[in-house]
């Protein structure tokens, strides 16, 4: 049987969101990317910066046939591992950036804590986490989608739900980081870059 599992909205955002990685990111580096899912964005993603190493990682051990088989014979997509955002010691080196796509909203809250914590732990000092998602803004109307969407989330777990940008943002400066560059993305999604707050 085929592991790969397929979602349809990863191959949708995975071009824009390549072509934000390639502005924002020099020619080579190591990436780490957590919630992997599917592994589409690894494969894809990973293809699109030739210059770059790719660590896949998800929570859930079942995703990591399905990340592998979708990166299988990509020489510079390591084998995926389980990786658990609330534990203090992540098993990966340090690295040039860390990559987070639809994980916040989808996992209970402490996992922002979580995330932003290991990042700090694990960027190199010029390092860049870049997450992507649905957020809540005060400033921005929330869009019906989003709206929807956040409601459906909370009927399937309560620990879940679109997250409001400022809470984020107080998590990530309880870490020391900032946040360097908000992206407006197709279908109400934000790039958001985030590097260690400047001393």
């Amino acid at each position: 049987m085929n592991a790969r599992r397929h979602s349809p909205a990863a191959e949708r955002n995975g071009p824009p969101i390549l072509a934000e990685l390639r502005r924002l990111l020099p020619a080579t580096g190591s990436m780490l990317e957590i919630a992997s899912g599917t592994g589409q964005h690894a494969a894809f993603l990973s293809e699109g910066l030739p210059g770059w190493q790719w660590q896949p990682s998800d929570h859930d051990a079942t995703a990591l046939p399905s990340i592998a088989a979708w990166c299988a014979g990509l020489h510079r997509v390591r084998a995926p591992v389980t990786l658990d955002v609330l534990t203090s010691h992540w098993p990966v080196p340090r690295v040039d950036a860390i990559y987070c796509a639809n994980m916040i909203h989808i996992a209970p809250w402490a996992c922002t804590a979580g995330l932003m914590q290991g990042a700090a732990r694990h960027l190199t000092p010029q390092g860049l986490l870049i997450t992507y998602g649905p957020y809540v803004e005060d400033d921005v109307p929330t869009a019906p989608s989003n709206a929807a969407f956040d409601a459906d989330l909370r009927a399937r777990n309560a620990d879940w739900g679109i997250r409001r940008l400022g809470d984020v943002a107080a998590e990530a400066a309880a870490a020391g980081l900032t946040l360097r560059e908000r992206i407006a993305m197709p279908a109400n999604n934000l790039l958001l870059v985030w590097r260690r707050a400047t001393p």
